[in-house]
């Protein structure tokens, strides 16, 4: 399969789920039960992606993904670059639709606490510390990953590993939103940082290592259990 055709369909599934999870953090007010909205906005983000890219690429959509299917022997180790650039580009395109978005709003402004951005401390909407942060993105990284891989093996369809993959990245961002905005995905991360600027750009760097630590442990615990 052409590489070219790969990296498109991994833009346009990491597009998808920008707009759908960070757009709908970003453009609806404020209100009791948010959390709930974000959260579920994710996981559907994520299995429509699933059922429209999935064939073409397998809808990794999130270099931490990528690299725990490589990890994994799901994925020629010489792909990944091609995978990352593809949501990389995805991400940035996506949070550039919602700050045209946003942009239409006159009270908008443009600041790391208005554009969904994840974080610690002054950028955590629970105030929670680095330490948090790390345990968080670590353990339900690699909780994601360690799903996705288990959906790989025999007796799981394409169409139920999309809907197992969507409903655990709604469960993992139930758990988190609180704590750091919920990464896992140093993609969706990248994607808001770049373009809310100061203190995400500081702190994206933790974005990207911690969650990959996670895939790292999650396709190990998969590897555990492989027959």
């Amino acid at each position: 399969m052409k590489q070219s055709r790969l990296a498109l369909a991994e833009a346009i599934g990491t597009f998808i789920l920008m707009i759908g999870g960070p757009g709908t953090a970003i453009l609806v007010p404020g209100f009791d039960g948010k959390v709930l909205m974000v959260s579920l906005a994710f996981g559907f983000a994520l299995l429509v992606a699933a059922y429209a890219v999935g064939p073409v690429s397998g809808c990794h959509i999130n270099p931490a993904v990528t690299v725990g299917l490589a990890v994994a022997g799901k994925l020629e180790k010489a792909l990944v670059p091609v995978y990352v650039v593809g949501q990389a580009v995805g991400a940035a395109v996506g949070g550039l639709a919602i700050w045209g978005i946003a942009s239409g709003l006159d009270t908008f402004d443009l600041k790391p606490e208005t554009f969904a951005v994840n974080g610690w401390a002054n950028l955590s909407p629970g105030g929670y510390n680095f330490a948090s942060m790390v345990l968080v993105e670590i353990i339900l990284t690699a909780f994601l990953v360690f799903v996705v891989l288990r959906t790989t093996t025999k007796g799981f369809t394409a169409s139920a590993g999309g809907l197992t993959a969507g409903i655990t990245l709604a469960l993992i961002h139930m758990i988190s939103i609180p704590v750091d905005n919920t990464s896992v995905n140093p993609a969706r991360s990248f994607g808001v940082a770049i373009f809310a600027g100061g203190d995400a750009i500081e702190q994206l760097w933790a974005f990207i290592v911690f969650p990959v630590v996670g895939a790292i442990l999650g396709a190990a615990l998969h590897k555990a259990l492989a027959e």
